[in-house]
Formats: C-alpha cells, sequence, structure tokens
C-alpha cells in the first residue's frame, strides 16, 4: 500500500545501509529535523531522493525528481548555536516516488510504495564466486584510493542481499551508477554490477595517480536543503 514519507532532495543517492552527514540550514528542513527528533515524523524516518539535473529553480513536482529514492533513518542531530542542525542519518528501504505534495507540510512530502529485491536463487557456490568476486573488487578499489585506516570491509557474514550496497557506499561513484544500483532488485545482478563498477573505478584511479572528484565538485553550489 503507498505510504507518505517527509523528503529530502539531494543531489546525491543514498544507498541501504550507507550514512549520510547533513548540514541543515534552509528553514523548512530545519523544521524537518525538529519534527523527526520531536517524534512529529513517526520513527525518525524521511525520504532522500535525487534531483534531476539540470536544477534551475525550486523542486515541487515529482517530474523534478528521480523515481526510486531510499528512505533514512535520523541517528544524530546537533542543533548548532544559530539554529542550523548537523545531522547524521543511515539508508534503509528503497521506494518509488508515486506523488509529491509541496504545501500540505512546511516540507516536501511524496506518496510513495516501498521496493523490495527478488528472491535470491538456491545455489551456495554461485553466491559464494559472486559474493566474493564483489569484496575483492571492493579490496582493491579501496587499497587504490584511500589510506588503509581510512576504510573497513564490511562484516564476513553480511546478508548477500545487502552486501552490494555496503560495498558501493566508500566509492565515489557517478551518480549516474549509484542510482543504478539503487533501483537493481535482484541481488546477484547487483553484486555483478558493484564488481564491475569498483574494477573499473580502481583501474582508472591507478592509471590517473589520484581520485576523480565527483562531478558535482565543478558545478556552481546550490541551496537545496
Amino acid at each position: 500500500m503507498p505510504e507518505t514519507l517527509p523528503l529530502f532532495p539531494l543531489q546525491t543517492v543514498l544507498l541501504p545501509g550507507a550514512n549520510l552527514p547533513l548540514h541543515i540550514f534552509e528553514p523548512r528542513y530545519r523544521q524537518l529535523t525538529v519534527d523527526l527528533v520531536t517524534g512529529t515524523v513517526p520513527e525518525k524516518r524521511f525520504g532522500v531522493v535525487a534531483i534531476k539535473a539540470p536544477v534551475t529553480e525550486e523542486v515541487d513536482k515529482v517530474d523534478q525528481l528521480l523515481a526510486v529514492g531510499c528512505s533514512a533513518l535520523l541517528r544524530q542531530a546537533t542543533r548548532l548555536p544559530d539554529g542550523r542542525y548537523d545531522i547524521i542519518t543511515t539508508g534503509e528501504r528503497r521506494f518509488r516516488l508515486l506523488d509529491l505534495d509541496a504545501t500540505s507540510a512546511p516540507y516536501l512530502v511524496g506518496t510513495v510504495e516501498w521496493i523490495p529485491d527478488t528472491e535470491i536463487p538456491s545455489g551456495t557456490d554461485r553466491i559464494n564466486s559472486l559474493t566474493e568476486s564483489a569484496r575483492a573488487a571492493y579490496r582493491r578499489y579501496c587499497e587504490t584510493a584511500w589510506e588503509r585506516e581510512d576504510w573497513d570491509e564490511p562484516a564476513a557474514d553480511t546478508d548477500p542481499a545487502a552486501l552490494a550496497h555496503l560495498l558501493a557506499a566508500d566509492a565515489l561513484l557517478p551518480m549516474e551508477d549509484r542510482q543504478a544500483l539503487l533501483e537493481e532488485t535482484r541481488p546477484l545482478h547487483r553484486l555483478r554490477m558493484v564488481y564491475s563498477l569498483l574494477t573499473r573505478e580502481a583501474g582508472i584511479i591507478a592509471a590517473l595517480h589520484a581520485v576523480p572528484a565527483p562531478a558535482s565538485a565543478f558545478s556552481a553550489p546550490m541551496n537545496l536543503n
């Protein structure tokens, strides 16, 4: 059944299991933070959905946003002296955005339906092979891109259905690739995707001898929260 969820449009893609720190300064999203902290919004949960680029006006229509987003759970909120907030959130579940309400609350509210994964086919050897290949690609990427103390591989007992999102969370992938991983509902295909993406990115970094900056670093800053 469709549900309603407060929405925070961003120029990034949140993946399930990934942490997302945010600096909240716009009044409507300060109010959302207050509502999350006080329990006005149930379960401290809101939705993060990526904005279609380029954005030249305030987001108030559903067709300005990508169709699939991710719910975020508020983990920590620190109120600053001037009323701004620094918050830490964690991605939870994917949703499809059906409609957008820009008038009934100080912030955007979406009508959403949750998107489940398909069932993983049986075959332990196949699952183990894909899991280890994806983990190996992750280690190669991190060893090329980061200092050793800056990354930790997901636990050995991580559910294969959750693993690809966790492996991708540490990588500077283009937004289009992150969105494709978010939208993919077949867990084993998602592991193949993250293997290919991390292998590609590790090769680029090794060739450039530098970690590429995300494309957003070269665009003009925008007041999106």
